[in-house]
């Protein structure tokens, strides 16, 4: 029998107002092709052995059900005790601290606790692509400064747009220092001037500070890496600060999925309640190996910093030579790169190009910008074996 046709949208106004992610379509289409992925920020090593091993003994032991909502005390004192060495911040792991099924989680339960419908969030763009659909999902109508490209490949932002974009209904902005996708690091005097808005307005900072260890020295200055700063230990931001982080980057687990939001009381209480009916809670056995990766010597940190290091030193030749318009990233393992002497019409006939003919993904610039901006870049990232690094540095030759 037939059914009459209904007149009602089932999706709703959020869900259609973005798109799945194109970072992960990436990956799907560089396995379609046989592409050399250059586009999804994984690595394509194995973890740590030492943390894969806490792991397995955690299952062992049996940590395989629910833990504490937000998170298990070891594991809580351990983000503590690490905060308190590498950013010089007292965190109370009992009342500021709540672990998160990674900082996706983390960013959207913080975005919830917060912003009720009519507020405005403030959004550099290009952005990770997570933060437009965080502010929409929240309710709040997101607010975009640009982060300008100057010379090659460094990002600036005006410091009269970003004045401009808060007003009275600016409840937060949204930071990612190291940036993904551009590769910035955000000085001691642009967070200051952002902090100085945050306050004369009243407005909270979420900042991603998942790449805080992966930070390079200039090109031309080898050894003078610059310190991460965190946008929380700055006078007066303590109190309206929230600090997302995650296992993932610095240790090599990105298919963990466990983070943590570090925030004042008040606000981290709100945080575990919208995060326990998300998700209830993270892995439990994880947590009990983040707790030992966490307490890892400072060695390891500086060994990761000059990996990387030597991974962007070497790939960005690479592209520079197959034609791409680039410079050396300050932070994080992404490039954003130029691609107009190509020819190409925009970033998506290139990346199509890219992964089919040439066998390279990497992601288009557009899917970073509101507009048309990045339709002629392509975000490529390094986090990658040599070998993998290797191979796409053959394939790129092609470009020539």
């Amino acid at each position: 029998m037939n059914q009459p046709k209904s007149s009602r949208t089932y999706i709703s106004k959020k869900a259609a107002s973005f798109t799945e992610s194109v970072i992960r379509e990436m990956s799907r289409e560089s396995v379609k092709y046989g592409a050399v992925n250059l586009g999804q920020g994984f690595p394509d090593w194995p973890a740590p052995e030492s943390i894969k091993q806490k792991a397995q003994e955690a299952i062992a032991a049996d940590h395989n059900q629910y833990a504490v909502t937000w998170g298990v005390k070891e594991f809580r004192d351990a983000i503590a005790a690490k905060t308190k060495w590498f950013l010089g911040l007292d965190v109370d792991p009992e009342s500021e601290l709540t672990v998160t099924c990674g900082s996706t989680e983390g960013m959207i339960a913080a975005a919830l606790a917060t912003i009720d419908p009519g507020d405005e969030v403030v959004v550099f763009d290009p952005y990770y692509e997570n933060y437009m659909p965080d502010a929409i999902i929240s309710g709040a109508e997101p607010r975009f400064v640009s982060l300008h490209r100057t010379g090659e490949g460094s990002f600036v932002f005006d410091r009269d747009e970003l004045r401009g974009a808060f007003n009275k209904k600016t409840k937060a902005i949204i930071i990612c220092n190291p940036n993904n996708p551009t590769g910035k690091v955000f000085t001691r005097e642009e967070l200051e001037f952002i902090a100085g808005l945050c306050q004369e307005f009243d407005a909270l900072c979420f900042t991603d500070e998942i790449y805080e260890h992966i930070l390079y020295s200039p090109a031309d200055q080898y050894g003078q890496i610059p310190p991460h700063i965190c946008m929380a230990s700055l006078p007066g931001m303590r109190e309206r600060t929230v600090v997302v982080n995650s296992l993932s980057k610095t240790y090599s687990v990105t298919g963990w999925r466990v983070g943590w939001c570090i925030a004042p009381p008040a606000i981290t209480s709100a945080i575990r309640k919208v995060h326990d009916f998300l998700t209830v809670g993270a892995a439990n056995p994880l947590q009990h190996a983040g707790a030992f990766a966490l307490g890892l010597p400072q060695q390891y940190y500086v060994d990761l910093q000059t990996e990387y290091q030597r991974k962007r030193d070497h790939i960005i030749p690479v592209l520079q030579q197959a034609g791409f318009k680039c410079d050396y990233p300050e932070g994080a393992y992404y490039v954003m790169t130029g691609i107009s002497d190509f020819g190409f019409p925009n970033d998506v006939e290139f990346t199509k190009h890219l992964i089919r003919e040439i066998g390279v993904a990497v992601v288009p610039g557009s899917s970073f910008y509101r507009s048309n901006a990045g339709d002629q870049m392509v975000r490529f990232c390094f986090c990658k074996t040599d070998e993998t690094l290797d191979a796409a540095a053959d394939r790129l030759s092609k470009m020539r």
